[in-house]
Parts: C-alpha cells; sequence; structure tokens
C-alpha cells in the first residue's frame, strides 16, 4: 500500500491547520448566477445554495462547521440519491461536507471541495434519524480491517455497496473516492454490471464514507474538469498497486506550498474583503 505518502499528506493538513483561510471568513454566499470556477482542489463558487438542513430523506451533519453549500447541480444531486435510497427503504443518507459559503480552501480536513461540486457522503445509513446531538459529534464507523486490505464483514452490507452503485451510476457524477479496499469489496461483489465501476477511485482514508465529485455545469464556464478515469473498472493492476509497500528507501515527499489562486477567484477575495 502506498503508506509512504501518508506521512507527506499528515503533514500537509497539520501545516493548512495552523491558520484559518479567508474563505473561512466569508459567512454568506456570493451574490450571482450559480458559477462554479475554477478546479475542485483550486477554485471558488459564486450563488452557491445552502443545502436545506431539515428534509425527509437526509441528514446533515456538523452543520455547525456550515459546510453544507454547493451549485444547485450538488443539491440536485443529493435529493435524487437520498430521495432513491429512501423508496428502497435503505435509511437515511447521511450527509458530510460540502463546501463553504463561497467555497474555497478549507484550514484543514479537505484538499478539494472548494468549486461547490464535491461532497462526503458517509456509508452507514441507519434506520433511525438521527438526534441533533449526534449530527453535531457523529461517530463515523471504520469498515477497513486494520490490515488495509479487506473490508469488515460483520460492518459491509449490501446496501453500502448498493448506495455506492446508485452515486456512481448518476450521469452528473464522474468520480467517487472510497478506500482501496472498499473499491476491492466492491470489484469482488459487482457481477456482470461493472460500467460504474470505472467512476469508483481508490484513495487515501475514505474508510467510512465516499467522496462523490460532479462533473462542471454546462453554465460554469470557468470551471475546470478532470480527465475522465482511464477505461474499464479499475479492478486489475491499478488497484493492486495501492496495496503495495513502498519501495525500499523511500521517503515521504515535503508538503508543497498551493498553488496561487485561482485569477478569478482571487478578484472574488479582493472585492470581498474592500468592501
Amino acid at each position: 500500500m502506498k503508506f509512504w505518502l501518508l506521512g507527506a499528506c499528515a503533514l500537509a493538513m497539520s501545516a493548512q491547520a495552523m491558520a484559518l483561510t479567508p474563505w473561512q471568513q466569508i459567512t454568506k454566499p456570493v451574490p450571482g448566477a450559480a458559477q462554479a470556477l475554477g478546479g475542485f482542489a483550486n477554485g471558488c463558487i459564486v450563488g452557491a445554495n445552502p443545502l436545506p438542513l431539515q428534509a425527509d430523506d437526509y441528514q446533515v451533519m456538523r452543520p455547525d462547521q456550515h459546510r453544507y453549500y454547493g451549485h444547485p447541480d450538488l443539491l440536485a444531486f443529493i435529493n435524487r440519491l437520498s430521495s432513491e435510497v429512501s423508496q428502497r427503504q435503505m435509511g437515511t443518507l447521511l450527509i458530510g461536507d460540502m463546501a463553504m459559503p463561497a467555497g474555497g480552501r478549507f484550514s484543514s480536513g479537505h484538499a478539494s471541495h472548494q468549486s461547490g461540486l464535491d461532497v462526503d457522503i458517509w456509508l452507514q445509513l441507519p434506520k433511525q434519524r438521527w438526534s441533533q446531538q449526534q449530527l453535531l459529534k457523529p461517530k463515523p464507523i471504520d469498515l477497513v480491517a486494520v490490515n488495509g486490505r479487506n473490508v469488515i464483514p460483520a460492518l459491509w452490507s449490501d446496501d453500502t455497496g448498493e448506495l455506492i452503485k446508485l452515486a456512481a451510476k448518476d450521469d452528473d457524477v464522474t468520480r467517487i473516492f472510497v478506500n482501496p479496499a472498499i473499491k476491492q469489496k466492491l470489484c469482488d461483489t459487482a457481477g456482470a454490471d461493472r460500467d460504474w465501476l470505472r467512476k469508483v477511485r481508490p484513495w487515501f482514508a475514505h474508510r467510512a464514507h465516499m467522496h462523490v465529485r460532479l462533473r462542471c455545469p454546462a453554465s460554469s464556464l470557468e470551471c475546470q474538469d478532470q480527465t475522465p478515469p482511464p477505461a474499464g473498472d479499475g479492478c486489475g493492476a491499478e488497484l493492486a498497486s495501492w496495496f503495495q509497500p513502498p519501495p525500499p528507501g523511500s521517503k515521504p515527499s515535503k508538503p508543497s506550498a498551493p498553488p496561487p489562486l485561482y485569477p478569478s477567484c482571487q478578484a472574488l477575495l479582493d472585492r470581498h474583503f474592500a468592501g
């Protein structure tokens, strides 16, 4: 497994946590027609919408952190998915971090989630709705075994895999990040219907949630999409590489400074703090 990169990720997150970013000081969405600007890991959003905190089919966790904003396309996706989950009587969808009111960089916790097109969805579907206290201090269920290669059978259910599959089959979804062990489980149990697996990408952590990413909306002309995932289901050598030990003598790379802000996002910040 690619453990040698974990140290670099931890160092980067520790450095970022030392100071709040300017985006965390913006408490309301920027007025205007909804526009996702820049990239998922270097962007912002104009005209973000808050996800309603009261809904029949989903619940929003940690609402006190104000990370429940996104492009209208993201809110529409959440409503589609939560409605489908409810109709199938699978449980209640638990919504984690989306974006801040104007998007942009977090001081810790995320490198992406900046343009209002990413959402974390927990891989547990409670049959009973959570209390406000549970939502404020949620306790994730780690689905991955200590060896990092397998999910824990007692904690995995068919509904867990079905939830990921439903999200991946949505036309607006381009990527879903899960732990490599979770991807392996999906590969092993998918059967003949495998096209959707292409969108499910292995990544560090993501042991209790999936990170769903949408395509750039057609109306967001400055939104920077990623290249499509490679062809195939991603269940062969590509996935196996995540379970390989680090090369002998390898060392964690030093965390690099974040890139300059996307120009339109820098201009947005300049206008906000000048006024």
